[in-house]
């Protein structure tokens, strides 16, 4: 497992474990031990992965598991952005190991990234402040089924060696992590550069990329679940859920589309990363 020369050369770094309870719990306590960032943690094992609303992430080997730790990238209020950005770099580092793209390649609100359809990939963006006044630590973890494919999941989930069968996690991660350099900086710069919308330009790459895009959806909330049309993402990257003449923004949700759907009524247990 290793950085390319670019990625080392902006600053990033590499710590490569064998196995580990949870690369996003690692870290965590990096950068509570003082780590500056800018690092990334990877494990060919995760004996204790998780999720999102801390769901069991199956993590056998084979399948790439891996972490940045950013300090202090943005403001608190600007960090969901991030979980776009590392869609972004996602897709775009699949689709350099596979030359599959869009259509086919696409990215999943909030937080996951489908091949053919089915779940190849999710992620996991959790935000720290270390102290009250101290500073923010951003930890990205992203888990990729490469060899293997979880079952009983609330939707259709396959591996990329369904496509490519000679790939490692390696190549994924080498490309991930470059993607991740490129997608970022562009992101920071964008953000300087048009204050009105920061996120606009961002915004944009993901929708090209969205998949259910003005199609029926259902999304299962705390307070029960909704349906409507997928119709974008607003300014902050909240989801835009057009019911009869309402259109409704949607912070955080489970997503569904029906053609996709196995069961909605199953937990998503299984189905999430480290």
């Amino acid at each position: 497992m290793n950085l390319s020369p670019e990625t080392e050369a902006a600053g990033y770094r590499l710590l490569s474990l064998e196995a580990t309870n949870s690369t996003n719990d690692d870290a965590l306590q990096a950068a509570r031990s003082g780590d500056p960032g800018q690092l990334w943690i990877t494990a060919a094992e995760q004996l204790a992965g998780r999720g999102r609303h801390g769901r069991q992430w199956s993590s056998p080997l084979g399948n790439l598991y891996a972490t940045l730790l950013l300090i202090d990238p943005c403001d608190m209020p600007s960090a969901p952005q991030l979980g776009f950005v590392a869609g972004l770099a996602l897709h775009e580092a699949v689709e350099a190991v596979t030359g599959i793209g869009a259509p086919r390649l696409s990215l999943k609100w909030p937080n996951d990234l489908l091949l053919d359809g089915a779940k190849v990939s999710g992620l996991l963006l959790e935000g720290h402040r270390l102290q009250p006044a101290g500073p923010l630590a951003i930890v990205i973890g992203f888990g990729v089924n490469v060899a293997f494919s979880p079952t009983g999941t609330p939707y259709p989930a396959t591996a990329l060696r369904a496509v490519k069968h000679s790939l490692g996690r390696d190549q994924v991660f080498r490309a991930l992590s470059s993607a991740f350099a490129r997608v970022f900086s562009a992101w920071r710069m964008s953000s300087r550069m048009n204050a009105s919308d920061p996120f606009g330009a961002i915004r944009r790459l993901w929708l090209e990329r969205a998949a259910g895009i003005g199609q029926e959806v259902t999304l299962r909330l705390p307070s029960g679940e909704k349906a409507g049309i997928f119709e974008g993402l607003d300014r902050f990257g909240r989801l835009q859920l057009k019911s009869g003449d309402d259109v409704e923004l949607i912070d955080a949700g489970d997503l569904y589309f029906p053609n996709l759907l196995h069961d909605i009524a199953k937990p998503d247990a299984g189905s999430k990363r480290s």
